[in-house]
């Protein structure tokens, strides 16, 4: 699933995209407490904005931070030198772990909109071609357009299972 994000985005696009986002809050939080390092606290502030902007920038449904308890959790196998904060890299590599799972969903949604959707819609003008009095109009339609207007109608109908 993730091949096919990567053929269309480059195999480097999840990591720049993590890298991006990470060190952008990394660095907005450290400014503000003033060490290369997080704290528990301060760790937790920045899980809630890192899901704060993915909520923004990937589609597809929400996603829910993990809770204080996973992020302990998470935070002490992160910490590789045991001094109960995390610098950049330990950040990279915990953030990465907690939104493996956020871009496996993504991948999924974005092989249903991209491979399976126009798929669907030239069986669906296939099919049609044949109904009387739709036939005709079906066939009129160019190939790109109806397999565009299809892929809309799946987003719009996985966008709708999404939020129910």
């Amino acid at each position: 699933m993730g091949q096919l994000l990567d053929k269309f985005q480059g195999k480097e696009w999840k990591e720049k995209q993590i890298r991006m986002i990470t060190d952008k809050v990394f660095n907005r939080v450290k400014d503000d407490a003033g060490r290369p390092t997080l704290t528990f606290e301060e760790l937790y502030i920045a899980v809630l904005l890192i899901y704060n902007d993915l909520n923004k920038r990937l589609p597809g449904p929400h996603f829910d931070p993990p809770t204080k308890e996973q992020i302990k959790t998470l935070m002490q196998e992160s910490d590789i030198n045991f001094d109960g904060e995390l610098d950049r890299e330990e950040f990279v590599k915990f953030i990465r772990r907690i939104t493996k799972d956020t871009f496996i969903s993504v991948s999924q949604g974005l092989i249903i909109t991209l491979a399976v959707a126009p798929t669907v819609a030239l069986l669906t003008k296939r099919t049609c071609e044949n109904v009387p009095g739709v036939g005709k109009v079906v066939q009129k339609v160019p190939n790109s357009i109806y397999a565009s207007l299809v892929t809309l109608v799946i987003v719009a109908f996985q966008q709708g299972a999404e939020r129910s």
